[in-house]
């Protein structure tokens, strides 16, 4: 399958895709299957990638990073995805939280945490999600109250990647002055924190490798040096660093699909039936070429987002755009090659079904895709 030519990397990105492709095939595609079954990606994978210098790439030096741009975080995110690893939370960790803490966090703060994950000693998750709030952040009723130079956190979050492996916790949590002025903080919590515990392994259709769990904070005393950003500001702040977990999923969806299609293409050329290769029948050549250029036109302006995101000009608007037409560019296609596999695409042995299974996901995650419409017909 002829690859669409890109220009947005540099000779730098290309040797950091060579690293990030040797661990994606020796490290994580040998043991994935395994990970799947035990529903958790080890820790042992972290302290590797922590190693190579795969983890937090965009933080300074001075925190354990490369201090490189958000291409290096792109091309890491396209090897996971080649190969089908969904499994491992390292964009969640490193591009995810690791930003709020370097952007929010005080310098003791950075200095305390950003190493041990820049290595990989400290898993972390952000915890958004209530039983009762997804998309609507303003609902978010886990509290944290002021008790001198502490808060006291109640509350129950699900859905919540890294759940079971995190040794550190983003939460978001509603504070309520001494005024009665409230609002949502960003709050740290260590997991050895008296008060939190770890619920249930979700069970989900797909991304069966990356534990997801629910967290239970029941009056968990945390010091208020451990905010991040203004009191009552979490909104503010979750707001700024959202359009790059969306361009991270629109990543995520563009990578997937072409594994996807090139994994298709092979399988049809290789498929007899009633005497032929399943490739030779126009309508499967069709499919395959619609899916090809929907694929290249996602592509162009994934591509397109990321150069913007690099330069600070990427807005809510545009990276609400790249989610939506990627992820729905996603599932169309990989709904598409399931159908040209036959039963077979239906077994989950073969690549196909899992990214089906994985593909799902990207359509909720990240604040679903009806709320990505709101966000562009805001702009009508």
């Amino acid at each position: 399958m002829k690859n669409f030519p890109r220009d947005l990397f540099e000779p730098e990105h290309e040797l950091i895709r060579q690293t990030a492709r040797r661990f994606c095939e020796r490290e994580i595609a040998p043991q994935h299957e395994m990970w799947e079954k035990a529903g958790v990606v080890p820790k042992a994978a972290w302290l590797k990638a922590g190693e190579l210098g795969l983890l937090c790439m965009g933080m300074p030096q001075e925190y354990g990073g490369a201090a490189l741009d958000f291409r290096a975080s792109v091309v890491l995110l396209e090897e996971l995805w080649r190969i089908g690893a969904s499994g491992p939370g390292f964009a969640l960790h490193s591009d995810i939280v690791a930003p709020y803490l370097l952007h929010h966090g005080s310098e003791t703060t950075r200095r305390r945490w950003l190493p041990l994950m820049s290595r990989g000693e400290v898993v972390t998750a952000i915890a958004m999600t209530e039983p009762g709030t997804g998309s609507d952040l303003r609902a978010v009723s886990t509290s944290a109250v002021r008790d001198g130079d502490e808060y006291v956190i109640d509350g129950t979050k699900t859905f919540i990647t890294n759940g079971l492996s995190a040794e550190l916790v983003l939460v978001v949590a509603r504070t309520v002055d001494a005024a009665g002025q409230s609002g949502l903080s960003l709050i740290l919590v260590e997991a050895d924190r008296p008060g939190f515990k770890r619920g249930r392994k979700l069970e989900k259709i797909g991304m069966k490798a990356q534990d997801t769990a629910e967290l239970f904070f029941e009056k968990v005393r945390v010091p208020v040096d451990n905010l991040l950003g203004q009191e009552h500001r979490g909104l503010h702040h979750l707001m700024s660093e959202l359009p790059q977990e969306r361009l991270i999923i629109a990543v995520q969806a563009v990578s997937a699909a072409r594994a996807t299609l090139e994994s298709t293409i092979e399988f049809t050329r290789n498929r007899q039936i009633f005497g032929k290769t399943t490739f030779d029948f126009q309508n499967t050549r069709f499919v395959l070429a619609r899916a090809l250029a929907e694929l290249d036109v996602a592509q162009v302006f994934v591509d397109r987002c990321i150069a913007l995101h690099v330069a600070g000009r990427l807005d809510a608007t545009m990276a609400a755009t790249a989610k939506l037409t990627a992820t729905q560019m996603q599932n169309r296609l990989v709904d598409e090659c399931l159908q040209l596999h036959g039963g077979y695409g239906y077994m989950w042995e073969y690549p196909v079904a899992r990214a089906w299974a994985d593909a799902r996901a990207q359509r909720i995650y990240g604040g679903a895709n009806e709320v990505m419409l709101e966000l562009i017909a805001r702009t009508l």
